[in-house]
Parts: structure tokens; sequence; C-alpha cells
């Protein structure tokens, strides 16, 4: 898959990202140079560097489109449950797997797992990072690919796991 300056593409367990620009640099030594993809990170302004023939290796990919973004719900809404029970350190490396794969559809996954988890059995310290984490990305995503702010997506997604909007502290 090519970028271009401009564009914004998904990395994974980083989240989305915009192609700042594409240099040549020097590799192994001054005898061969490479392209990189510079990619400035949405949530941290981190900037990152990806070699271009590397980016499926490396799961960088477009942000999905308003169909798959409907299939995302779908996933959400599923009563289905892709990590089964076992240790904490078991479901760990399932629920990292997911993240890890840059598949937006396994982080759906993982979200709906886990907030179903965290809602009969609560989550070990590391699940809850997990959650969180993938909420973000899911969250990120689905805004760019609707075309809507995050704070709606927010909205929706609590409407779909059956969750309270987070309650604000009063004023000071």
């Amino acid at each position: 898959m090519t970028f271009n300056v401009g564009d914004l593409a998904i990395y994974p367990l980083h989240g989305l990202a915009k192609v700042q620009r594409i240099e040549e640099r020097a590799v192994s030594g001054a005898d061969t140079t490479a392209r990189f993809y510079v990619l400035e990170m949405r949530d941290s302004g981190t900037t990152l560097m990806v070699p271009t023939e590397n980016t499926s290796s490396v799961g960088l990919r477009a942000v999905i489109d308003k169909r798959a973004a409907r299939k995302v719900v779908e996933i959400l809404k599923s009563d289905q449950i892709s990590v089964s029970g076992g240790s904490w350190n078991r479901r760990h490396r399932q629920y990292l797997d997911k993240l890890k794969s840059g598949s937006v559809f396994e982080l759906a996954e993982a979200l709906r797992d886990l907030t179903r988890r965290q809602g009969v059995r609560g989550l070990s310290f590391g699940e809850r990072r997990m959650l969180k984490t993938a909420r973000r990305l899911v969250v990120s995503e689905l805004a760019v690919a609707r075309k809507e702010e995050e704070a709606e997506i927010e909205e929706d997604l609590n409407a779909i796991m059956g969750l309270e909007p987070p309650v604000l502290a009063p004023a000071v």
C-alpha cells in the first residue's frame, strides 16, 4: 500500500497517523538509500519513520471506510466472545495479539470482550489498560471513517455496549 503526503494511516498499537513527508535516507552507511514515510501520531504527536517497502510487514494501513465502520459496529453488538477464559496471562496474550494485529475488526472484538468481562468479573490492571487502548483506537478510527466527532462515537459506543456515560465531578 502506498501513501501520499497528507494521507491518514493506521499504525498498529499507536493508532491514527498523518503522513507528514516522504524522505530518502542513507541506510547501512552511505552506499544505499531507502524511502521512508514520516508519520506524526495524532494522539501523542510522536514522529515515526516507516520504510515505504515495509508498510505491510509493520501493519501500516489506510483508515477504514463507512462500510467497514458498520461491520465494526456489528462486531461490537455481537454476543460472541473471541477470547476464551483461562488464566489472566493467557487472556492478556490473546488480547495483545488482537491489538498488535492492526485489524480494526480484531480491535473491536477485544473492545467488546474486555467491556463485557469488566461488567461481569472485573479486569486485571493489564486488561484495563488494554481496554482503554482498544477503545481509544476504535473511537479515533470510527470518527475519521464516519466523519464524526470522537465525542459522538464515544456516546454511540456507550449505547452499543450498554454503558452509562462517565459522570463528571462537579466544579468546585
